[in-house]
């Protein structure tokens, strides 16, 4: 199946709360007794008694949020706060969500405007992310202004109704993924921006990884999210218990405001609003662009999100470049020496908070060893010639990172943080030859199903694994029959029933996701729902013309532009600058600051014309139509080149072929 389309130029999870709505009408099936018992089996494993983390989540509470649905002008909603009132705390995890899980969500839906320190504050569960505001001498810094400028001003409103109007004179970004900028525009005005009123700091490289990283695969990207974060399925106890890292992500504006100011060193200090900031740079971790800081006067550490109360991904599943751990950890470790000494509390933008010296440091050094430990033994077990999958199947944690709370694996998981480690030092390929040009799944799974003795034989044997529990083979092999005949049924049914299964298991928020989202559309095929557009106008006028035309060379069908030639002069004018583009052997180059003399064609216009058709409101013919953008030479070979670029269809196949 074609995988086509053209937009999707923020961060995939973006989508989770867009489509609750075209959920499918299922019917999720109980847990099984299996499932049961490994679910139950649990409370005998983690220290549940221990209950540190819901004391902690609760300090300082002093307001609930709204519980007005915010919705958008045309009535879409934006972000529901009832939606996971069905997690109750102090209640015992359904059979069909993993206890740990259970917990973590528990947890998470502790929510409302809270007090960290004197002059502190976290607005906790209104997005994915949190909002931290500190009050300083003149008005208010605001750190992470959440996904939407909707949920972020409704964030404010909380706050100034609980601790009185104050201007905001800073904002900070932590790092470059959109949960933590998007709702800017809900909190600052850029006009205040532009005067000089407000300050916005960010590490170093912060615009071009938050527009960049999600461009040139953002279509892929987003379907996978759409299984990730489970936004195509019903918030219930059978259904999306929230994310680990978060509930959920609002479906609101996403906006952006660039820095204007850029912090690039570790040990950089800045007085913000009468606070000294000590930041410790820790680019490649969590985000390609991110730093942590400490705030003297409060004995503070912002750990961004490279120190929360779960193992994080150093791959997500959603798709993305491996993060490396070993700098991760070396980060923390950093943060220890720095100011491990002297620190009383630690915040993040999930989660809650820590308070106490030793608590703090515990917290660092386990998170720290978490990481190292992943990095470190993946490349043990490499070298003593284990392969990528045996060493995720054999990897196991020492009690005492196993057995604390922080370290679960609620949004990344053990097992795919290995898998993604081996890959980042050795690559997919194994070493073995007889997996280096294997056939593709469609056709290999048609020779599988052959040499087992046809689909019936297959189902047979699969249905007794089923009843004796064995979720992960039934899902493996049943696969095979799925891809070999995706209108068999039965085949469908049981991969669904197993995958089901090993959702209610799964301990992880996006594992139980995919599982969940893989069943219902084995079940119900792909529902298509409204595409979802994140291509938002901030997002676009910050993408350099550089980026712009990369991301159209992804579009080019190299088979069908392979004997193709065009020269393309583009001129931007001054906002913009000139570029050359070249079509041959099935490439689009563009070269800057250059326009070729024997152009077969030149496009001229401005670069507000060029994002007026980026984020189609207009077309490029309409745009000619009124004269705002002119084309010399042949206007045939423009056509030409547009004529070379798919267009990626979002709702591709996922479980089926």
């Amino acid at each position: 199946m074609k995988r086509k389309h053209l937009h999707c130029l923020v961060m995939a999870a973006l989508l989770t709360s867009s489509f609750n709505s075209v959920a499918a009408d299922t019917n999720p099936k109980d847990a099984t007794g299996a499932t049961k018992q490994a679910n139950d089996a649990l409370y005998n494993q983690l220290p549940f008694n221990d209950k540190t983390d819901f004391s902690d989540a609760h300090k300082g509470f002093i307001a609930a949020l709204p519980e007005a649905v915010i919705k958008g002008a045309a009535g879409n909603v934006i972000w529901d706060p009832g939606q996971y009132a069905f997690i109750k705390e102090g209640e015992k995890s359904p059979d069909t969500v993993n206890p740990s899980l259970w917990r973590q969500s528990q947890l998470i839906n502790i929510s409302g405007l809270f007090q960290v320190t004197d002059g502190v504050y976290q607005i906790r569960n209104l997005d994915l992310s949190n909002m931290t505001i500190i009050e300083g001498d003149k008005g208010i810094t605001v750190i992470d202004p959440l996904v939407s400028a909707e949920t972020a001003k409704v964030g404010m409103d909380l706050y100034y109704k609980h601790r009185g109007k104050k201007p905001v004179v800073a904002v900070i970004y932590t790092h470059s993924h959109v949960d933590h900028y998007g709702g800017v525009r809900g909190v600052v005005d850029e006009a205040d921006v532009k005067s000089g009123k407000v300050k916005i700091y960010a590490p170093a490289g912060f615009m071009e990884a938050a527009v960049a990283e999600n461009i040139m695969a953002g279509n892929v990207m987003s379907r996978r999210a759409s299984y990730m974060y489970g936004n195509l399925l019903k918030a219930d106890p059978k259904g999306q218990v929230g994310a680990g890292l978060g509930t959920t992500t609002s479906a609101g504006t996403v906006t952006l405001i660039a820095p204007t100011d850029t912090i690039s060193k570790t040990g950089e200090k800045h007085t913000i609003d009468g606070l000294t900031y000590e930041f410790m740079m820790a680019p490649g971790s969590e985000a390609p662009s991110e730093m942590l800081w400490y705030v003297e006067e409060k004995k503070m550490i912002e750990a961004a999100e490279d120190v929360t109360h779960t193992l994080h991904n150093t791959y997500s599943l959603r798709g993305a470049k491996i993060r490396e751990p070993l700098p991760w950890s070396k980060y923390i470790n950093d943060a220890i020496t720095r100011w491990g000494d002297k620190a009383e509390i630690i915040i993040a933008q999930h989660h809650w908070p820590t308070w106490g010296n030793d608590n703090v440091n515990n917290l660092l050094k386990t998170q720290r060893d978490l990481y190292r430990y992943i990095n470190d033994q993946t490349l043990r077990m490499a070298n003593e010639g284990l392969t990528r999958d045996e060493i995720a199947a054999n990897f196991k944690l020492p009690d005492g990172l196993a057995k604390t709370w922080a370290n679960r694996g609620y949004y990344g998981s053990v097992s795919h943080d290995v898998k993604a480690t081996y890959v980042l030092y050795l690559g997919w390929f194994d070493g073995n030859p007889a997996t280096l040009d294997e056939l593709p799944p469609e056709e290999a799974a048609k020779k599988f199903v052959e040499y087992m003795g046809g689909a019936d034989s297959i189902l047979q044997k699969a249905k007794t694994d089923f009843d004796q529990g064995n979720y992960r083979w039934v899902a493996q092999v049943v696969s095979k029959v799925v891809f070999a005949d995706p209108n068999n049924k039965a085949a469908r049914d049981l991969e669904a029933d197993a995958l089901e299964q090993l959702g209610y298991q799964a301990e992880s928020g996006p594992w139980r996701n995919f599982y969940l989202t893989g069943a219902q559309e084995l079940r119900n095929g792909v529902v298509k729902g409204p595409t979802p557009n994140t291509a938002s106008p901030d997002t676009v006028k910050a993408m350099t013309p550089e980026m712009f035309f990369d991301f159209l060379a992804v579009h080019i069908n190299g088979e069908k532009a392979g004997n193709a030639k065009a020269v393309i002069n583009v001129d931007l004018g001054d906002d913009g600058g000139k570029y050359k583009l070249e079509l041959e052997n099935g490439v689009l180059n563009h070269t800057s600051d250059a326009q070729a003399q024997n152009a077969d064609a030149t496009l001229t216009l401005n670069r507000d014309t060029l994002n007026n058709i980026i984020l189609k409101e207009e077309t490029l013919k309409q745009a000619q139509d009124k004269g705002e953008v002119k084309i010399s030479g042949n206007p045939a070979k423009v056509d030409e080149l547009l004529g070379y670029m798919d267009k990626f269809e979002f709702w591709f196949n996922m479980v089926t072929p």
